[in-house]
């Protein structure tokens, strides 16, 4: 079952009065964790914070094709902080430097 149809069954079953509320207030919830993620700086990956961050983003529908640019502990190519660079680069067959923050990754034309 597709989260749509899920979501069908469960407002059903609850009184018309209700289920608007409910629509009302989960759209508020992840409206403002939107909010709150977008602008909010990923914290260090030792803080205490990074549960909540974690929690947020995923209340905020930033999981998947709409992850965050930055998170804690990994580099702007999402690969853990732990890789080196370099190894990332070879890896994705990009440009040396091209997976540094604020750089999208760059392809090397094709040859015709």
């Amino acid at each position: 079952m597709d989260p749509t149809s899920i979501l069908q069954d469960v407002l059903s079953m609850l009184p018309a009065q209700y289920a608007g509320d409910v629509v009302v207030i989960v759209s508020f919830l992840i409206s403002a964790c939107a909010l709150i993620a977008r602008f909010w700086r990923p914290p260090d990956p030792t803080s205490k914070w990074v549960l909540v961050w974690t929690i947020v983003t995923a209340i905020a529908q930033a999981r998947g094709w709409n992850l965050p640019a930055y998170q804690p502990g990994k580099k702007a190519a999402m690969v853990p902080a732990s890789l080196p660079r370099q190894a990332v680069e070879q890896k994705l067959d990009v440009p040396p430097g091209s997976t540094q923050p604020g750089k999208p990754p760059v392809r090397a034309s094709p040859s015709a």
